[in-house]
């Protein structure tokens, strides 16, 4: 036999090899720190004057720095230490106004060829690379109420159009709804429509003589469905409100049934980091109450079916009055354009989804002429006594032009950047319930450093250590080993780099040193193999060939079941347990190819296609 690859299969191999490079180069060039100066709001333009005020503040404060550009819609100042960096910060955060949100990040230093190829170093996570981590808790109470109360107004609506007399109809806890009669007749009518309707809900009789009530519980399935989607939504919401501020690599993912983890990279104050993330909070569409007068009310007694808000919006303004009712609740926009009206006025376009849009048209057709304000409702928790407030005023008030459905337009905004303000709001989406923040860590970027520093020296330390056994062991088979581990090596950082979404944490390296003492076995199961062949008097080639060809299932079969043990973690662990299955996952896919194919083919290339006496192994 004379163990010779295939042209095709060499190439292949050496392709592989060659393309791993490339895209794991970028990782030998060092991020720099940075301090990054993102605008706060639409109307905060990131242009060369913010630089020369950057530069201008840097030089006062006596602070070096290697260069000021901008990058993806935000000023970038490159320093040469974290500890610099620091220093810049505060500085540069002194000098600019509120409407710019000054962070500490890590800016590549990739050389141009290489970005020009799409290569670009991995992610680090926050235990490598600095920054905060919240952890947010979904009001679950608060997501069932808007539920519940349009559930009492469609309950209602309907009882009058089928003529089926009741005394009220209430919302409960926990999603529930009481309707109160006054006659049996009634209520059995009453019953056979809501069970007929409202196929959600669970349905008893309670009550007696003149109070007779059927209660309505919303069904287990129902409400995890609900509760689902307000994590889900809210989820949403984050994400794309982290995205538009720019925040570079940010994690954003559920944990359990109720809670969700917000990781930003490069960020180190909390209280910036909470301002990044955007306020926790939803829109309601009210019309205005054009029957009272506001300013009057704001000194006196305010209608029962009216509510005053102040009008904070873009400058602040006099108060709105509006009726309680809620029209729509901003769940419902699923998308929303800044543009001008055909006089040249700023606008906003409006997508609601089907249901939204057949509240909205139900609510506006008779009201065209008047005023519907646009509420901001915020949940919030005093940091020292944690006790929660809600915090409501309006952000914006407009005219209704046409009865309005699933799409429709807000006109009379004062410019482009309050048309942009209130897009980008809308577009983020407004949270389905309420969050509280019910813990936040920040990690330094000096810790996040001696991470990287144990993390580079513990593989290090490993791969050493594996090279001199091998090499010791298998004398010019370890040798072949030793080149496939490096390969290994490569191959996976290249493909770290390669997945968009792949980040690498410290349990991240703790599975790359795992890998690398993993990444022999199959090797150390081949050459056994080969001796026992020799041993039982084949010949040099007849054994090479014999153990890779009889050791591959054994290979396979231990990878493979360590491989699920691997996505199993990646399925149900959160944070440090992905980061340790991801790399653990990528590691032995690549082990297989390099201590199989690439071992192979280093053989072949020494021993394959002449006779043999004797191999060193």
């Amino acid at each position: 036999m004379l163990n010779k690859y295939p042209l095709w299969k060499n190439l292949l191999i050496l392709f592989v090899l060659l393309l791993s490079c490339v895209f794991a180069l970028p990782n030998l060039y060092p991020s720099d720190p940075v301090v990054q100066v993102s605008g706060a709001s639409a109307s905060a333009t990131v242009d060369d004057e913010l630089l020369t005020q950057m530069k201008r503040a840097l030089e006062q404060s006596g602070i070096p720095f290697l260069a000021l550009e901008i990058s993806n819609g935000s000023a970038l100042a490159r320093l040469s230490d974290s500890e610099t960096q620091l220093k810049a910060k505060d500085s540069i955060r002194a000098a600019l106004s509120s409407d710019y949100v000054v962070a500490l990040n890590l800016a590549p230093t990739t050389p141009q060829w290489l970005r020009a190829l799409g290569a670009s170093p991995m992610n680090l996570g926050l235990d490598l690379r600095g920054g905060v981590h919240f952890l947010l808790e979904v009001d679950m109470d608060k997501a069932l109420e808007p539920r519940s109360l349009a559930y009492v107004e469609e309950i209602r609506d309907g009882l009058r159009a089928e003529g089926i007399r009741y005394r009220a109809a209430r919302s409960l806890d926990q999603g529930n709804i009481q309707i109160k009669f006054s006659e049996e007749a009634e209520r059995d009518k009453g019953m056979a429509w809501l069970k007929n309707q409202f196929q959600e809900f669970l349905f008893q009789r309670s009550g007696s003589g003149e109070n007779l009530y059927i209660d309505l519980q919303l069904a287990p399935a129902k409400l995890k469905e609900i509760q689902d989607y307000a994590v889900m939504q809210n989820l949403t919401a984050l994400r794309n409100r982290v995205n538009e501020l720019g925040v570079a690599e940010p994690l954003v993912q559920k944990q359990g049934a109720n809670r969700i983890v917000v990781e930003l990279p490069g960020v180190q104050d909390t209280a910036e980091a909470k301002r990044i993330i955007g306020r926790t909070a939803s829109l309601e569409f009210r019309l205005e109450d054009y029957e009272h007068d506001a300013r009057a009310a704001a000194s006196g007694l305010v209608p029962s079916g009216s509510e005053l808000f102040a009008f904070k919006g873009y400058g602040g303004g006099a108060p709105v009055m509006v009726y309680k009712k809620v029209i729509v609740t901003g769940d419902r926009v699923v998308g929303a354009q800044s543009n001008f009206d055909e006089n040249g006025q700023p606008m906003v376009s409006i997508t609601l989804d089907g249901k939204g849009g057949k509240m909205m048209n139900r609510a506006t057709r008779d009201n065209v002429g008047r005023r519907m304000a646009v509420i901001f409702v915020e949940h919030k928790e005093d940091p020292v006594s944690r006790e929660r407030y809600v915090e409501k005023y309006a952000i914006n008030v407009a005219t209704i032009q046409s009865a309005l459905g699933h799409n429709f337009r807000i006109t009379g905004l004062d410019n482009v950047q309050e048309s942009k303000e209130l897009a980008l709001l809308l577009r983020a989406g407004a949270l389905a319930a309420p969050m509280y923040f019910v813990e936040e860590r920040t990690v330094g970027p000096s810790l996040g450093q001696e991470n990287i520093d144990a993390g580079i020296m513990s593989v290090m330390l490993g791969f050493a250590l594996v090279l001199v056994f091998m090499l010791a062991w298998y004398k010019v088979f370890g040798l072949f080993a030793n080149l496939a581990l490096v390969m290994n090596v490569v191959v996976l950082i290249a493909v770290m780099s390669l997945i968009p979404g792949a980040t690498l944490t410290l349990p991240g390296i703790a599975g790359i040193v795992l890998t690398v003492g993993m990444a022999v076995d199959a090797n150390v199961l081949i050459f056994s193999r080969i001796k026992e062949e020799l041993k039982n008097g084949l010949t040099p080639q007849a054994a090479i060939n014999a153990g890779y060809e009889r050791a591959f299932v054994t290979i396979l079969d231990a990878n493979i079941t360590t491989l699920l043990v691997a996505l199993v973690l990646f399925a149900a662990g959160t944070g440090p347990v992905k980061g340790f299955a991801v790399t653990l996952s990528i590691g032995i896919l690549t082990s297989m190819f390099t201590a199989i194919m690439g071992t192979r083919a280093l053989v072949n290339a020494v021993y394959g296609g002449r006779p043999l006496k004797k191999i060193t192994i």
